[in-house]
């Protein structure tokens, strides 16, 4: 056991031989430190007595005086305890505390000579006696692995990582603001499915015991949500946590939340006016001005956004033409991307993932994707190659998915049985979707949004591991402690 380990466990003895719970009571009627500053910078007076709690951040004794820092999550304060305010006892009992300590207090707020906002203790009760102190003096960590395995070290001591875990609250909150206003309804489906759809992802697979059928993590709700489209519920959406058997990035987790929507009788175009509406709102809720620095980057979110056409944008940034296929062949095996005996359409959405998604720094929307990419998307009325999708690109990183979606049963289920086509080995046909569309589902627009990466964007986070408060990683022993102080 470490010294400063050994020091606070006689310090815990102490306060218990006092009498103390140092693992204490619970407190009523507290402020939140920010509530505190924020009073007394418009009032400049605080003629009350305040009561608040906190972790102390800072102690600096001064003989029978001393002042210490504690911080909630709202923000920080300074406390000054004195012997004559708060008497020997309860001054004693602060000498045993240290960095890391929950204590609550009550006292009056003045402002220093240097014009900090002060609380004067006079009542002091231990909360929470931490054996470990907080790492690097408040300063953060510095081992970015061990943010990630210990988050709750990164949010004591990591004032970005707080804001940036509220940040993610509001966007969220702003997201259930906006679509309940629009006449939309949220809905729960199904997280364990029978047949995993919606997409084309790698599930994971649980078992059930007692029905004895093994069942997937849900890849997508898209077609459970579309089954309430037939039903009449006409406006829908669902914020759900979606799983995928697949790789580990920067912007890739396989525990993700996605936003997906659904109105009846809209299509692309409509969800591609209610994307602008409520990606701008949120931006501009979130931070005053427009641009906003990420990573290396500064994106514009002033609207209105780029709307161009994959082959448009294939051409500008990639310089092939769509219907070349021979040249667009010829640029992919230039750019060390297999071709073989892959469709057109394949190679040209590779192409254009090298290519042009880099490119795409201002929020655009690519539309018209190649139809074969899309087997749950009508088809352009004016170009049966293409298909009525969109996908929303900011900082080169997609964020939106939108499809006017397939409604004919007789088609779908065609699609399906290409797209499936054996090469899945747990790819099923799901025939209760194909029923449910047979009753009828009216025209819609589809959206799918995907909130870790909204959230990196809106925050200025390039890692989607910073906006997930505890994100997968590879398994490792207990990592060596950060550098702390006492």
């Amino acid at each position: 056991m470490e010294k400063f380990e050994q020091d606070r466990l006689e310090k815990l003895k102490k306060l218990r031989e006092k009498g103390i719970d140092p693992y204490g009571k619970s407190c009523n009627g507290l402020k939140s430190l920010r509530s505190i500053v924020e009073s007394y910078n418009e009032k400049g007076e605080e003629s009350d007595n305040v009561r608040v709690a906190g972790r102390i951040s800072s102690l600096r004794p001064h003989g029978k005086a001393a002042f210490a820092d504690i911080r909630d999550w709202t923000g920080k304060i300074q406390l000054y305890i004195k012997l004559n305010n708060v008497g020997e006892d309860q001054f004693e009992t602060f000498k045993l505390l240290d960095l890391g300590d929950i204590i609550g207090v009550e006292g009056k707020v003045f402002k220093t000579k240097t014009g900090e906002i002060t609380i004067v203790v006079e009542n002091l009760t231990v909360l929470s006696k931490a054996l470990l102190p907080p790492p690097e003096k408040w300063h953060g960590l510095r081992d970015v692995e061990l943010r990630y395995r210990q988050r709750y070290l990164d949010l004591i001591a990591n004032e970005q990582a707080m804001k940036t875990s509220l940040d993610r609250i509001k966007i969220i909150k702003g997201i259930r603001n906006f679509l309940d206003s629009r006449g939309y309804v949220e809905v729960e489906t199904p997280m364990m499915q029978p047949i995993p759809g919606g997409a084309v992802a790698r599930p994971f697979i649980t078992h059930h015991n007692t029905l004895d059928m093994d069942l997937y993590l849900r890849i997508a709700p898209e077609l459970y949500l579309k089954r309430l489209l037939v039903g009449g519920m006409e406006r829908i959406y669902e914020i759900n946590r979606n799983f995928r058997n697949e790789g580990i990035s920067t912007r890739h987790n396989p525990e993700f939340t996605m936003l997906e929507a659904y109105e009846a009788y809209g299509d692309y175009n409509s969800m591609m006016r209610l994307t602008e509406e409520l990606v701008s709102k949120l931006a501009s809720e979130l931070r005053s001005d427009s641009n906003i620095s990420f990573g290396e980057k500064t994106v514009d979110m002033t609207t209105p956004w780029r709307r161009a056409r994959f082959n448009e944008l294939l051409e500008e940034y990639a310089g092939v033409d769509f219907d070349d296929e021979a040249a667009m062949r010829q640029k992919a095996e230039g750019l060390g991307l297999e071709t073989g005996n892959m469709p057109r359409d394949v190679v040209a959405n590779d192409i254009f993932e090298e290519e042009v998604v880099p490119k795409l720094n201002n929020p655009t929307f690519v539309i018209d994707y190649p139809a074969s990419l899309c087997p749950l998307t009508k088809l352009c009325e004016d170009d049966k190659r293409f298909a009525q999708r969109f996908e929303l690109y900011i900082a080169s990183i997609e964020i939106a998915n939108s499809y006017t979606e397939l409604n004919e049963p007789l088609e779908q289920e065609k699609r399906f049985i290409e797209q499936i086509g054996g090469k899945l080995d747990w790819g099923k046909l799901d025939d209760d979707f194909i029923l449910a569309l047979k009753y009828g589902m009216p025209p819609a627009g589809g959206l799918g949004i995907g909130i870790d990466r909204l959230v990196m964007i809106l925050t200025g986070n390039p890692s989607i591991r910073d906006v997930i408060l505890f994100p997968l990683l590879r398994p490792a022993s207990r990592p060596p402690a950060e550098e702390t102080v006492e």
